[in-house]
């Protein structure tokens, strides 16, 4: 294959804005995605990707975790942001040698993310040594003794191994066995910056930090709550989901502080009606929450359920299954007796009715669910927000039930997997014992760096190699100019990638590319024959990926194989592990995850049934709980919002679109009516009034924390109907803006959704 001519640069005066759209997918939407296609990959391409998506003995999407059905799939069985994903990595488009002899690091420095992740798929593995301009190709064999050479050379705990929420079973379990081979337990991962709030909310409160439900509980629910997400961009599937709640007599009640068009309306691009008649009806009701508000609004809720019941005893709250297996009730039923509606009005941005005509929604439900994803758990207070989920749901008995359960949503296809692989930098002691048993080694008992942690570390000069696993660490993270001069102070950094991003361009005094494969390509060369992977999506069922295209380059390795490789050139004959025979042959990997993580008996004939299978789940299952006590428990968390000073908003940062995380598809945000341009905040009109500026007006942002400042430039205001004393901006182009010591407290996950910001007109102060 050939390189195609560059994509233009995003030229943010050609900036475009209409009404924002108030129904997702639709004919729009097919149109868009086949046009994605056809212009990245072709049709021939396009048309293999497009039959094998989410199919049984196809490639899981790498767009995002939502579960398939585990009866009758569709033949399109994939979204337009599905579509955009595989044609992103289905491109005939390469970043080969020519590429990289094209520009210089200076010139791609200068460059977008979105510039960088259009070039193509890389082709070769590629190096930068000390005093070169360019990146140039290198063998393979050559590629890992460098690595080997610097890995050997340094102490284990100046080493980071950083890893994709794309990274599939097989290698999140290698990669957290060949750090722990190094000795180190420094395993930074994507669900560090963005559901790590999850788990350590969930995990001491009902013993598993995952979600409760199968995807047939959305279909069965009373009532779903979708907090702080946007399944519209972010996870379309489950639209259909949430259609098929509401056909079956479900209400559904949207909470966040944007009005977004998925959560107004669906038009499902598989039926006639979807295609041509009126959106179907997502949300009953729409509470548009401040920011940082969620906590405030739980307890409201939780106070209000416990008053009805009081007020007619046995019709709300499920005292038989608080008794027999939960703890901590009556405390938190005392702290929830009372409640300031001046403060929690204050903190929510939303009224007393408001809140109240969701409680009584909450009140006649038998069986809810409630969703949540980012926009819950990028706060300081996120942890203490998460485990007032998990109260509302114990006082209904919303576990181990039909229609009902706690339903955190992942963004990465197997970010969930690679947790539960090892890929940790806590891990508990009976995953280091049996990781010793199973390889023979003695894993390091320290803990090691999480993704907030790798980046102070890497800014005081403390780390020599940084490792990433796929991923783009220096956009998906935090304070960006610090963690890109914490990248530059390394001595290796090495990127597994399939295709430049800005992490190459802020790369240490040796810079390593090594190209691999993607979900949708063949995995052919191996002794046993072609291989499979497997993935873990948001609702813990185990399935095969298995890629169907023929690779760009004959010179791609898969991570698998990369990882062996490496370690083969690392240790040598310094332990008794067989690399070589893992990456001839997956089951061989999977044989081993058998022996050493729970859940997984029978793991190489079990993943070839017609569905995968579901790790267990003691509350879901058993209405069981793995906690210290046996118990569920009740908990009781301050009052708490996010105050801001007057002259400020609180900023939260999000995708567009045309976006997966750091990867940039395109320059239109189709929903929210903003195309052709990227360094936008949006602001409610009122607020634009009140700050004395106006919508189109040219600004630079300003945070400010703990009395450190942080600013982006040239941003460009727009009016938009987001919640009062709130502000949205994209990511990455925003997150310089929040400083990296703004963290939810015990998951240190960035505040992402926490800036306190300001304006000042474009150019002032500089």
């Amino acid at each position: 294959m050939t390189r195609k001519s560059p994509v233009e640069e995003i030229n943010e005066d050609n900036l475009k804005v209409s009404e924002p759209g108030d129904a997702a997918a639709g004919p729009v939407a097919v149109v868009t995605a086949m046009h994605r296609g056809l212009t990245q990959s072709g049709v021939v391409r396009t048309v293999k990707s497009m039959h094998r998506i989410n199919q049984r003995g196809g490639f899981d999407c790498p767009g995002c975790a939502w579960p398939d059905p585990l009866g009758h799939r569709k033949a399109a069985e994939f979204c337009e942001n599905g579509i955009k994903a595989a044609a992103e990595e289905n491109t005939t488009r390469t970043a080969g040698p020519d590429f990289w002899a094209a520009y210089s690091i200076d010139e791609l420095a200068d460059k977008t993310d979105y510039w960088l992740g259009q070039q193509g798929r890389i082709t070769h593995p590629m190096v930068l040594r000390p005093g070169d301009t360019h990146y140039s190709p290198i063998p393979w064999a050559e590629a890992f003794r460098l690595a080997a050479d610097h890995i050997n050379a340094t102490d284990p705990d100046r080493c980071v191994f950083y890893t994709s929420g794309r990274t599939a079973n097989e290698t999140a379990f290698l990669y957290g066995v060949f750090a722990r081979c190094v000795g180190t337990n420094n395993l930074p991962d994507c669900s560090n910056m963005c559901h790590e709030s999850t788990g350590k909310a969930l995990n001491p409160v009902i013993g598993v930090g995952k979600g409760t439900v199968h995807l047939e509980d959305l279909h069965k629910a009373e009532l779903i709550l979708v907090m702080g997400q946007n399944p519209g961009s972010n996870h379309p599937r489950m639209l259909s989901a949430l259609e098929t709640c509401r056909k079956n007599g479900g209400k559904v009640v949207a909470v966040n502080p944007l009005k977004e068009a998925g959560l107004q309306g669906f038009m499902d691009p598989q039926k006639p009606t979807g295609m041509l008649g009126k959106p179907a009806q997502i949300s009953d009701e729409y509470l548009q929450v401040r920011v940082g508000g969620d906590l405030a609004l739980l307890q409201a809720f939780g106070h209000l359920l416990l008053k009805w019941e009081e007020q007619a005893p046995g019709t709300i709250v499920d005292r038989e299954f608080i008794d027999s297996v939960t703890a901590g009730f009556d405390e938190y039923a005392a702290a929830r007796s009372t409640i300031d509606w001046e403060a929690t009005e204050k903190a929510t941005g939303l009224t007393r009715e408001e809140i109240e005509k969701v409680a009584r929604m909450l009140a006649d439900s038998k069986a809810t669910v409630i969703c949540w994803a980012l926009g819950l758990t990028q706060q300081p207070q996120s942890v203490n927000t998460l485990k007032e989920i998990v109260n509302l749901l114990l006082v209904q008995g919303n576990f181990g039930k039909p229609g009902a359960g706690a339903c955190p949503v992942r963004g990465h296809s197997n970010v969930q997997g690679d947790r539960t692989m090892g890929i940790w930098e806590a891990p508990p002691e009976w995953l280091l014992a049996a990781t010793d048993k199973e390889f023979g080694i003695t894993c390091p008992r320290s803990h090691g760096y999480d993704s907030t942690m790798a980046l102070n570390a890497l800014y005081e000069g403390k780390v020599d190699v940084f490792m990433q696993m796929g991923g783009n660490f220096a956009s998906a993270n935090s304070d960006t100019t610090h963690t890109e001069a914490g990248l530059k102070k390394c001595k290796l950094t090495i990127h597994v990638s399939t295709k430049p991003n800005r992490s190459h361009v802020v790369h240490g005094e040796t810079s390593l590319i090594l190209p691999t494969l993607g979900r949708t390509d063949k995995d052919i060369k191996h002794a046993a024959g072609p291989q499979f992977v497997t993935v873990e999506d948001s609702m813990s069922m185990i399935h095969s990926s298995q890629g169907r295209l023929d690779p760009v380059s004959d010179h791609l390795l898969a991570e698998p194989v990369i990882v062996c490789r490496l370690a083969d050139a690392v240790f040598g004959d310094r332990f008794d592990i067989d690399w070589q025979a893992m990456a001839d042959n997956y089951d061989v990997i999977r044989d081993r995850i058998e022996r050493t993580i729970p859940g997984f008996d029978d793991f190489n004939t079990r993943v070839r049934q017609r569905n995968g299978f579901q790790l267990p789940s003691p509350p879901r299952d058993k209405r069981q709980f793995a906690t210290a006590a046996n118990k569920g428990h009740f908990t009781v968390s301050p009052f708490e919002w996010l105050p801001c000073p007057e002259g400020h908003l609180l900023l939260q940062t999000m995708r567009s679109h045309d976006q997966y995380n750091s990867t940039i598809y395109g320059l239109d945000d189709r929903y929210r009516g903003i195309d052709n341009a990227r360094r936008v905040i949006l602001v409610h009109p009122d607020d634009l009034a009140t700050l004395g500026f106006n919508d189109r007006d040219m600004v630079d942002v300003i945070s400010t924390y703990k009395g450190e400042t942080r600013r982006v430039n040239s941003f460009r205001l727009v009016s938009y109907p987001t919640a009062r004393g709130c502000a949205a901006a994209y990511m990455p182009e925003a997150n310089p803006l929040v400083h990296r010591h703004l963290v939810a407290r015990e998951s240190n996950t960035p505040g992402f959704k926490a800036m306190v910001i300001h304006f000042v007109p474009e150019g002032q102060g500089r």
